[in-house]
């Protein structure tokens, strides 16, 4: 590609195509959070129970990750913009089904359905737009830098936010909220001119995309069932597990054959971006599994209401606020597996600082401090795990690796909700909420490993790269 190509890309991607690429990101992830802490409020309007709750939450985030791979796909089918912008009809859609739901089947119908089918479509193209329209390192690090700094606010602003509604108006009220930001959001989006043509002639493999999305429904439910039957979660892990087994073995077929299969296995030859993916899954559990112990354990254990819970997380925020901010400027000063691995060290110290404190002392306000080093942790690493992946491999491929990185990361926030949901569901007490963060300090200390077996050199197979020691 000459340098006048890569000139007319950074031009291209002007203010209001990143403000709306960083709307549908932040949008996504506080539809993830934002219910944490309407636990009570919709139980008690719905007639249902906390963990009705909880299981709408977690489909919310496994449809996401389940069709996540094959709405990647479909973006080299029909295009960039026109699955980004029916992925925010479709989202739209069940938001405003969510805000007129009378009961719990039409909530998970509108929240879990919908709204996860709308992000599997619309978020793909979000990371593909990034990777072509930005393609240098600076340019790329701070065009990250907002959509994941975005999104990781969405994610930790989500309590609060929605908080401020649920208290304020109505739990009903946070779902037209998320359907008037999807409004400004297609009103952005309209400057956005897809950097490669769509090619309607490339096959989608159907029965691909249904054996992973049926394999990772089967594993993250029997997580879910833990809770209630131990046999059952055993019999749907063990079922999940053999359907992996048949997509990964079909499409090894299906390469082997010369034909296109739904995910292509040479993605996963790289090291780096392997390594990558298992930091980008571990952060995103650790964000929604300790979003939604602290906020189940505040309110179901505690008392306090959505507003309050929600103000606590204002910590975590201004954390994730304030190192998403110097992302572009961290890029240029440390290696993106410097910051990966500091960015783990602070959010398990952040953990640990939780557990010790909250043990310790009644006051609510002690969760600032843990909350605030997990935000600043998560903010630190969320851009540079991205790049690591995105930018391990060529054009043509950013398709297939967008949707199988968005889907690993929706897969950590889905178990990070089932396991820690699972553990305080099992016994809302002190001591479940300490060995639920116990685990998920446990499992950020494996994201930290592989962190550390990051290449301490930049590693490029086809796409600009983005670390740091590329910078000028």
């Amino acid at each position: 590609m000459s340098d006048t190509d890569l000139e007319q890309r950074s031009h291209s991607g002007h203010g209001s195509v990143l403000a709306a690429l960083a709307l549908a990101q932040f949008i996504c992830s506080f539809a993830g959070s934002n219910m944490n802490v309407m636990i009570n409020d919709i139980s008690e309007d719905l007639d249902t129970t906390v963990q009705g709750v909880q299981v709408s939450i977690t489909l919310f985030l496994l449809v996401m990750a389940a069709l996540m791979i094959p709405g990647g796909k479909l973006t080299d089918l029909y295009g960039r913009k026109r699955c980004f912008l029916a992925g925010l009809v479709v989202y739209a859609v069940g938001a405003l089904l969510c805000a007129v739901a009378p009961g719990l089947g039409v909530l998970i119908l509108g929240n879990s359905i919908l709204e996860g089918i709308g992000t599997a479509l619309l978020i793909p193209p979000v990371y593909i737009l990034a990777t072509l329209l930005y393609p240098d390192m600076t340019s790329r690090a701070r065009a990250f830098g907002v959509i994941m700094g975005l999104g990781g606010i969405g994610a930790a602003a989500g309590p609060l936010i929605g908080g401020l509604i649920t208290t304020g108006i109505s739990w009903r009220a946070a779902f037209v909220f998320q359907a008037l930001v999807i409004a400004v959001i297609v009103v952005l989006s309209r400057g956005i001119e897809d950097p490669l043509p769509p090619d309607p002639s490339r096959s989608f493999d159907t029965v691909g995309a249904v054996l992973s999305a049926a394999g990772l429904v089967l594993i993250v439910m029997g997580i879910l069932a833990a809770d209630n039957n131990v046999w059952l979660m055993i019999g749907m892990i063990a079922a999940g597990a053999p359907v992996l087994w048949w997509f990964f073995r079909r499409t090894r077929a299906e390469e082997a054959s010369g034909r296109e299969p739904l995910l292509s296995l040479s993605l996963f030859r790289n090291r780096t971006s392997n390594l990558g993916l298992v930091t980008q899954n571990v952060q995103w559990l650790l964000l929604m599994g300790t979003s939604f112990t602290v906020a189940a354990y505040l309110q179901v254990v505690r008392g306090y209401n959505a507003i309050e819970t929600g103000v606590i997380f204002t910590a975590a925020t201004l954390g994730l606020l304030a190192s998403s901010l110097a992302a572009e400027r961290l890029a240029r000063l440390r290696p993106q597996r410097t910051l990966i691995i500091s960015g783990f060290f602070l959010a398990i110290v952040g953990i640990a600082v939780l557990i010790a404190l909250a043990g310790s002392f009644t006051n609510p306000w002690v969760y600032a401090p843990g909350l605030l080093l997990i935000g600043l942790g998560l903010g630190v690493m969320l851009t540079p795990s991205v790049n690591v992946v995105q930018s391990s491999f060529p054009e043509e491929q950013q398709g297939e690796i967008s949707g199988l990185s968005r889907s690993v990361s929706n897969l950590g926030s889905s178990f990070g909700t089932a396991i820690a949901g699972t553990i305080l569901i099992s016994g809302l007490t002190r001591g479940a909420y300490a060995v639920a963060l116990i685990t998920l300090g446990a499992l950020g200390i494996a994201g930290l490993v592989a962190a550390e077996l990051l290449p301490r050199e930049p590693q490029a197979n086809g796409a600009p790269s983005a670390s740091a020691e590329d910078a000028p």
